[in-house]
């Protein structure tokens, strides 16, 4: 499932695409020095779409949960609202690597402390070592200490965790698990400074698989979980007790009595496995290891579950089933704290039918199942699943018993039971993170009901985007892992990504210009076609013919009137058919790989970019001829596009920072080129609608312009370029793809390889005010009632909740909160509605998904902010003219 997402940034690097910009984190990172925009920032919505491998509940304040991705960052739960807040936007281009989380940590001393240990791969593909980011104010900031080795938060073994931990009576006391025979490390001054524990005995010594030459599949996965036992300890001294989980089949669990003085280990341990998780039960002293023959999260084929007595060190073989009727490694693992007899577990590498999830109220011994087979291949479920708001999830499919659609899931490597509310529990998989708020209706003999709960999670690496100038679509983005999505709504999830046929990976796509019901994808594909077409703007689609050998989608283009198409598939040389690829002929002058797009006013001309080289064709794609220009980049890692309506006008961005590397513009159809002197380096390129007055359409790019990395916007047809992201919204590596929206000025679409689609809107009117959000504030009419809660507060910094209830009679079609500090505060990050501030003077607004509030109904959001000396609530609000009761 998340195969391919290893790719994305594999081709960048290969590329040399990772260079040049100020560091994310930095408090003092230079800012351009250009003209700047505010922008709104939001995903188009698909909820999920990778895998979650970890999900850390604070264990002294409730509610506090936090979810890791492999390549998408980190998230904090948003209880009012039931949505995940990114945390990790501010990690730029030269950091892009530390969007990989390999592990997580919430401080139970202090809940505001939060870890996270990022780096995403241990090989070469990432040019960066890992770091240990710290945050005092629950991810709203971090500060970072760099490590002198790689962190893999997607590479193999990723499951297994926590590879951080706090000491839960002695918060400044901190240990990491490292890969690659790099050891144990322990922080003794709450994560500022990190040393090797220099007596830790093993630093393990399994890999997936030795022969790998990449370095991926044989990189020592090393240590990889710590777990306190706190009942050794007392508040402020460090505890005594703690058992850490190594990468090594025959010496796989140790432990210190000493707060990490010495290390031994743990004698009568089970051997041949690897212990993906270790938790501990202080109540009743046990210690539970899940076992799997295999790092995951994709392999593992025999798993054990145990139980060790930490009092008497008595091991106990607790396995749900016997090991020759296991087909699965065992990973997920949790611990009721409510009720600590309970503990639950998962068979995460069980692809088919399901996986499996067990469950015990005695300690491990005995268990039931979340499913069971009455008579084969037919089920009995003691779960229901509701995946109503991500009906994705089904994938299209109509799979026979005993498969079920949607499934219980599949890399199951977490799991978790609030240690709140033993009802609640979330577990992560391959393409979403599922939750329950019923749980224990397993154990009375009644049915849970198993949801999505990934609101605001969003984790899809994206290879390419189009919007269409008219027709239904607004968006359709090519996607990693579940191919992609028409986006009619940028503001819902859309009912199926496209299938008939289904692309595990959608590498490019393309609609006729002044034909936009044509559409165009390519892509990769266990079997069968991997060519697609639809004469529906894209709601619907059938499969075309591939030419002989092709082996993976490539690039494609369609004509400007959806008459031909040029395809660059991988395993096969550049083809050219007219009508929908019923027949292919192979394109002559024009090299294989080649990068290939239409002109947007031609049908007939085509053109393509290999090595350095730009080709062109004026006969629909038959033979290209090799253009003259000189001076473009080198290498292949460029994107360019011809600009709707205006033949032969193109702008090719790309290079390396080693050679040729920039933005150029030819208006002669690929013949000349012109580079762009005020940009230093550009990685994509789009269009979008003109401003009011331009004779050109916008451009937008990922650029380094002004010495300044991020999303530039230009409306003078490059002469000036106005940075419109900022350094809390980066995203990482933007290098793929970039559409301006050709209906709404200002609107732009950005590719990231792991926080999904992301869209920007500006405050900029420069269409007149027909563009941006499409209207006037809202002024809903009708009473209304505030509640303003400071749920925590630190020195110099606190963190607000804002519930708006509707105790009117008549719903409101959008809202604008309005108040005023009286203390000088000001918010630094506000999530789940759109804000501006002016002086002591907020004014809040909704967002696209929660705008409509019924009579009697609520609405939440939340923000950070700074204060100083007296941080007094607001006593006065407004909802349009109204004022509102403060409650």
């Amino acid at each position: 499932m998340r195969r391919t997402r290893i790719l994305t940034a594999v081709l960048a690097l290969a590329a040399g695409l990772l260079v040049g910009s100020p560091s994310a984190l930095a408090a003092n990172a230079p800012r351009a020095t250009l003209a700047a925009d505010t922008y709104t920032w939001h995903n188009a919505r698909i909820d999920g779409g990778g895998f979650v491998p970890g999900v850390v509940f604070n264990r002294k304040e409730k509610n506090l949960a936090y979810a890791r991705t492999d390549i998408g960052g980190a998230y904090r739960w948003q209880e009012s609202t039931k949505t995940w807040t990114p945390l990790l936007d501010s990690v730029g281009w030269d950091d892009w690597g530390h969007t990989g989380v390999v592990s997580l940590a919430s401080d139970s001393v202090d809940p505001d402390k939060v870890y996270a240990a990022v780096g995403t791969y241990t090989n070469s593909w990432d040019p960066t070592n890992g770091a240990v980011l710290r945050s005092a104010d629950r991810g709203g900031s971090w500060q970072k200490t760099d490590l002198p080795f790689k962190l893999g938060g997607n590479m193999p073994g990723r499951g297994m965790g926590e590879r951080l931990a706090v000491d839960p009576n002695k918060d400044s006391v901190l240990y990491l698990g490292a890969p690659s025979g790099k050891g144990l490390w322990r922080s003794t001054d709450s994560g500022v400074t990190w040393s090797q524990v220099a007596n830790f005995p093993n630093v393990g010594n399994y890999v997936q698989d030795p022969t790998d030459t990449s370095g991926y599949a044989s990189d020592n996965q090393g240590i990889v979980w710590v777990t306190f036992d706190e009942s050794t300890g007392t508040a402020g001294s460090a505890t005594k007790t703690i058992y850490v989980g190594v990468a090594d089949q025959a010496n796989a669990v140790y432990r210190s009595t000493d707060a990490g003085a010495t290390w031994s280990r743990v004698a009568g341990q089970p051997t041949g496995y690897l212990a993906h998780k270790g938790v501990l039960d202080a109540v009743n002293g046990y210690l539970y290891i899940a076992y799997s023959d295999k790092g995951g999260p994709y392999d593992g084929g025999k798993g054990q579950l145990w139980r060790y007595a930490t009092a008497t060190g008595t091991w106990t073989n607790i396995s749900p089933v016997a090991e020759a009727d296991s087909y699965y490694g065992f990973s997920g693992l949790t611990v009721d704290r409510q009720h600590p007899g309970t503990v639950m577990a998962t068979a995460y590498s069980s692809w088919w039918p399901d996986t499996q999830i067990f469950r015990s109220t005695d300690s491990g011994g005995t268990w039931t199942k979340a499913w069971d087979y009455t008579s084969y291949p037919n089920r009995a479920n003691r779960y229901t699943m509701d995946v109503s708001s991500s009906p994705w999830l089904t994938f299209g499919a109509n799979p026979s018993p005993p498969e079920q659609a949607p499934k219980l899931g599949w890399m199951t490597e977490s799991l978790e039971i609030d240690p709140f509310d033993s009802n609640r529990m979330m577990y992560g998989t391959g393409a979403t993170l599922y939750g329950t708020e019923n749980l224990t209706n397993w154990d009375s003999g009644g049915q849970f009901t198993v949801k999505p709960m990934v609101r605001g999670l969003e984790e899809t690496a994206v290879n390419d985007l189009a919007a269409p100038p008219s027709g239904g679509a607004q968006l359709l983005s090519a996607l990693g892992d579940i191919g992609g999505f028409r986006h009619t709504d940028l503001a819902q999830v859309p009912s199926m990504m496209f299938t008939s046929p289904t692309f595990t990976t959608t590498t490019s796509l393309d609609f006729a210009e002044t034909n936009p019901n044509t559409v165009v994808r390519v892509g990769n594909a266990d079997s069968g076609a991997h060519i697609a077409f639809s004469t529906d703007n894209g709601a619907n689609w059938f499969a075309g013919t591939d030419p002989a050998g092709v082996s993976g989608g490539g690039t494609v283009a369609a004509a400007a009137n959806g008459s031909r198409f040029v395809w660059s598939p991988a395993g096969a040389g550049v083809q050219y058919a007219t009508g929908f690829g019923s027949s292919w002929a192979a394109s002559s002058g024009i090299p294989a790989g080649a990068i290939v797009e239409s002109d947007r006013a031609d049908a007939k001309a085509f053109y393509g970019f290999k090595s350095g080289h730009f080709y062109v064709s004026s006969d629909g794609g038959a033979t290209f001829t090799t253009s003259t220009a000189a001076g473009l980049p080198a290498g292949d890692s460029v994107r360019f596009k011809a600009l709707p309506g205006t033949k032969g006008d193109i702008w090719l961005a790309g290079g390396a920072s080693d050679g040729a590397y920039g933005l150029w513009h030819s208006t002669d159809g690929g013949a000349t080129f012109t580079k762009l002197a005020n940009v230093d380096q550009a990685d994509t390129i789009g269009f979008g609608k003109a401003a009011t007055g331009a004779s050109y359409q916008t451009l937008y790019t990922s650029a380094k312009i002004g010495g300044v990395r991020g999303i530039f916007r230009s409306t003078d047809k490059g002469a000036t370029w106005t940075r419109i992201n900022d350094d809390a919204h980066q995203w990482g590596w933007t290098g793929a793809a970039i559409t301006g929206d050709p209906r709404i000025y200002g609107r732009v679409y950005v590719s990231t390889n792991g926080r999904g689609v992301v869209y920007g809107d500006s405050s900029d009117a420069g269409d007149g005010g027909s563009g941006g959000s499409g209207g006037t504030d809202p002024t809903p009419t009708g009473a209304c009632t505030v509640t303003y809660k400071i749920t925590n507060q630190w020195a110099g910094g606190f963190q607000a909740d804002v519930q708006l209830t509707n105790t009117g009679s008549t719903v409101w079609n959008g809202w604008s909160l309005g108040w005023s500090f009286a203390d000088g505060q000001q918010i630094g990050q506000l999530w789940n509605a759109d804000y501006t501030q002016s002086g002591a003077t907020v004014t809040a607004k909704n967002v696209s998904w929660n705008g409509t509030v019924a009579a009697g109904s609520s609405v939440g959001f939340g923000f950070t902010g700074s204060w100083s000396g007296v941080n007094t609530k607001p006593g006065a609000f407004k909802v349009g003219d109204q004022n509102c009761t403060v409650a």
